[in-house]
């Protein structure tokens, strides 16, 4: 916390002593309506869904639809890709040599190497346009559905308050937002888990175990290790609640909660069984597990020790699983520790967040939330024991965060001193916070706008596809290249697309691939240079001229 936040904190405590009902006449009219209308909570799931929508829509003046410029990104959208050719992956390339490309298979097949979930949600928005649109209907229905599993766990105007932090402090202005590269999937699954739990507890009914077996298909096909963690404490809880009931009760529970659960959860694996086979050739083989293995060959998990490194043909994978990776994830564990509750705290927290967490001492206590409590705790261990992270790796534990929040926030309303209700004004002013929080955000996006290096490729994507025939690109990079700078990446179908990308290797002849493609024009990306260059390939005669600055 900064020196600037320690000297706000004594006002805010003052304010809360002295003036704890500062505003009510505005408050107690806004609370009011808002209890009203949270009682009607179909209309708010649909209300939330909408309004998650039109929200984020109204700020691309300021946050416009981001460009991919991440790995995962474009390995997602050639995920997508392949999908709306109707096929659960690619056959591999014979220039596979020249099109390899970090976080894609080419071999046995040619495909992403990530769950299926994230690339499906990118396709559902191409056939509605633009892969963004994908994400932003995903992340509504995150909020939406994280609303209703609020409604399951909480009394229904504090599950709305839950679902506004959520939209405020994740949708708005997140890279779950603003990137391809998911987030909502994980979370999604996570609520539904967690809300179904808590309506088959109390009402046993079928459409319930249906969602829930939904909800682990979502953690299996977006985050499979992270939902397998968070699924182990619900199914202990599950197990539990049925050694306990009577046989009597066991003969209509298994109908109503087991059977439907297991046959979804049975369906689930055999697709993914399938999907294994199609892309890895293995049933009980995730392709990331085959990436992992075959390309990596690096630990993932912390008492790992380092492998004998692999060593590659090109000098952008070399520098960037030998030097890059290492460099970040290979420290110890402490350390490694330290950097992912930072970057969790991050991501999820924020200055006014902290005046809930104040009430912790009390929340130990309160058994209506133990689950939740042993939920994130045993994931955020899961999440220490791997060397990785990034904050949607803790997606699926969102869910169960919420629910300790939305609870922390009872208790905080509740707060007296001395007769004071210092509470209602903390509680008010966490909401108040976050508002201005985004209108704060919103003005610095708008006056700073981050521009990715991705626009630079997107602006050479644009001058090929309005330039007549077919291109075939040579990347070649300058010897202190950014890794992270990815210009190599094609859609599912190599051959029929109007562009594709290939790296120059260093001592590798390109006789090969400009033979197999030697009915397209060929061009040369200079991808290191301010801007990067497109120029013809000197390499044989040119007979197309090359795109002029107007088609930028």
């Amino acid at each position: 916390m900064s020196l600037l936040r320690w000297l706000v904190l004594p006002v805010v405590l003052a304010m809360a002593w002295f003036t704890p009902r500062v505003g009510d006449r505005w408050f107690v009219g806004i609370e009011r309506f808002g209890t009203r209308l949270a009682a009607r909570r179909q209309i708010v799931l649909l209300g939330v869904f909408l309004s998650a929508i039109t929200v984020r829509v109204g700020l691309l003046w300021a946050v416009p639809v981001p460009v991919p410029a991440i790995h995962d990104e474009f390995s997602y959208l050639l995920q997508a890709d392949t999908f709306l050719h109707a096929r659960l992956t690619n056959p591999s390339h014979p220039m596979s040599l020249f099109l390899d490309t970090f976080h894609v298979l080419v071999h046995p097949t040619y495909q992403s190497i990530y769950p299926p979930a994230q690339g499906a949600v990118l396709a559902l928005g191409r056939l509605l346009g633009h892969p963004w649109v994908g994400v932003l209907l995903s992340m509504a229905g995150a909020c939406a559905v994280m609303t209703w599993m609020l409604q399951g766990w909480l009394p229904p105007h504090w599950a709305l308050v839950g679902a506004l932090i959520f939209v405020f402090r994740i949708h708005l202005f997140s890279n779950w937002s603003d990137s391809y590269w998911g987030g909502a999937a994980a979370a999604t699954g996570g609520a539904l888990v967690l809300g179904a739990y808590r309506r088959i507890i109390h009402h046993q009914r079928p459409r319930d175990a249906i969602l829930m077996g939904l909800g682990t298909g979502l953690l299996a096909n977006s985050r499979p290790m992270e939902g397998f963690v968070f699924c182990i404490p619900i199914a202990g809880a599950l197990f539990i609640w049925l050694f306990h009931k009577r046989r009597s009760d066991l003969q209509t529970t298994g109908p109503r909660v087991l059977l439907p659960l297991v046959a979804v959860l049975a369906t689930i694996a055999v697709f993914m069984g399938y999907y294994n086979w199609r892309v890895t050739q293995n049933t009980l083989v995730l392709p990331r597990a085959l990436y992992q293995r075959e390309r990596l060959n690096l630990p993932v998990f912390i008492w790992e020790s380092p492998r004998t490194p692999l060593h590659y043909s090109n000098p952008q994978f070399e520098e960037f699983y030998n030097v890059v990776e290492p460099r970040l994830y290979f420290k110890s564990w402490a350390r490694l520790s330290r950097e992912k509750v930072r970057d969790w705290w991050a991501f999820f927290m924020s200055t006014s967040l902290l005046l809930p967490l104040a009430t912790l001492p009390w929340m130990f206590k309160d058994r209506r939330i133990r689950l939740p409590l042993v939920l994130f705790v045993w994931c955020a261990l899961g999440l220490l024991a791997v060397r990785y992270f990034f904050a949607h790796y803790a997606a699926p534990m969102t869910a169960a965060f919420f629910i300790l929040l939305g609870q922390a926030m009872r208790h905080l309303r509740r707060w007296e001193i001395k007769g004071r209700p210092i509470g209602i004004f903390l509680s008010r002013l966490v909401v108040v916070l976050l508002l201005v929080r985004a209108g704060a955000l919103t003005t610095e996006a708008y006056r700073h706008p981050l521009v990715k290096w991705g626009v630079e490729r997107a602006r050479i994507v644009r001058q090929l596809e309005e330039t007549p025939g077919r291109h075939l690109v040579i990347v070649r990079y300058a010897p202190d290249h950014f890794v992270g700078r990815e210009w190599v990446y094609n859609g599912a179908d190599v051959d029929g697309g109007k562009i594709v990308w290939t790296r120059d290797i260093p001592r590798q002849d390109l006789t090969p691939l400009i033979d197999y493609f030697r009915d397209r024009t060929l061009w040369v990306v200079q991808a290191d240079s301010v801007p990067p260059k497109l120029e013809a390939y000197r390499g044989q005669p040119q007979t197309r001229a090359v795109p002029s600055e107007k088609h930028q």
